[in-house]
């Protein structure tokens, strides 16, 4: 089942659900698809017991929805503080070979001078997938912003004026509730953009943290349920209407060096993160980026990212913000 929101002309939203290749329908009275997951998180039923009580009404086009820039990210919070855009790097099979040729010195070849990068796509290889019961190897983490820095599909990444870079990193996010009880529930995964700044990380890994603090997007539907083993994708770039570069993407555990189940638990192991009523949208990481091509993005190309099984493609324009001086005031 795929999951949406659009955004109707008196404010309010539609949720459509649909099997993948199918027609979408609305989900009758539901407000919103964060009010239908805490709905079921509350009632411990499965979103899809959830949808089917209220049954489904007429049927909701999402392509032209999505020509007309009325689609929405496919789950949103009334305060937007309280939705969370996290996410862990170095997870997947190759992730570290961009990532590593990006802080190693080229005479650096020795076992005592692996880069810090390195050293920790190591650890999740050793232990990454633990067996159940057991807790495995913390992963690289880092903060994205809240509910402000989600961009709809269709809508441009706005790449700060002081950023060096804006470039794109395909991946899968799990999407999650917290419910009345502090008991995450997920609701399944989808397709993200995990809009990074690579030069400015490029210059010191100590900088990782201020690189990833950039808008994200995600959707325009979520798969809801489990993901498969095997994820197939594409990521591609494209510069006035043609494409400039595209490249296949691999995700799901098959494809990677931790678990899912590992990296939910160490982002939720933080009672921070299990506060009642919040969102989670926890992106899982990539090896695949157009930086590490030599592909250097401008304003007004386009980032195009589609995955099998997870509906329509994720599309945003890069945009470049204007200089904005802060100024500091004393009270």
């Amino acid at each position: 089942m795929l999951i949406s929101q659009v955004r109707n002309e008196d404010g309010s939203i539609t949720v459509a659900v649909r099997a993948a290749g199918e027609t979408a329908r609305a989900v009758n009275g539901a407000a919103s698809v964060y009010t239908l997951a805490m709905e079921a998180a509350n009632a411990g039923r499965s979103l899809k017991e959830t949808i089917e009580a209220r049954g489904l009404g007429a049927t909701v086009d999402l392509e032209q929805a999505y020509i007309d820039g009325r689609l929405l990210p496919p789950i949103t919070h009334a305060d937007p503080a309280h939705l969370h855009l996290t996410g862990t790097g170095l997870t997947h099979l190759g992730s570290a070979a961009t990532r590593d040729a990006m802080h190693k010195k080229a005479n650096e070849t020795a076992e005592e001078t692996l880069t810090d990068s390195m050293k920790m796509f190591r650890m999740g290889l050793e232990g990454g997938k633990p067996k159940q019961g057991e807790i495995g190897a913390q992963p690289e983490w880092f903060y994205k912003g809240n509910g402000t820095s989600a961009v709809a599909p269709g809508s441009a990444l706005v790449s700060p004026a002081f950023a060096e870079d804006g470039g794109e990193e395909p991946e899968m996010a799990g999407i999650y509730v917290i419910s009345d009880k502090g008991v995450p529930f997920r609701i399944g995964f989808a397709v993200a953009n995990e809009f990074s700044d690579h030069k400015t990380e490029r210059v010191n890994y100590l900088w990782l943290a201020h690189s990833k603090l950039r808008q994200a997007s995600f959707g325009p539907e979520i798969r809801v349920g489990a993901a498969p083993e095997d994820v197939r994708g594409t990521s591609r770039i494209l510069r006035g209407g043609k494409v400039l570069w595209e490249k296949p993407f691999l995700s799901g555990e098959a494809n990677m060096s931790h678990s899912f189940a590992n990296l939910e638990h160490h982002h939720f192991k933080y009672g921070l993160f299990r506060q009642p009523g919040d969102v989670h949208v926890h992106m899982f990481g990539t090896a695949t980026l157009s930086f590490g091509d030599g592909i250097r993005t401008e304003e007004g190309d386009v980032f195009e990212i589609e995955a099998a099984g997870f509906g329509l493609p994720l599309r945003n324009p890069l945009a470049i913000a204007a200089d904005e001086p802060v100024a500091i005031h004393q009270l």
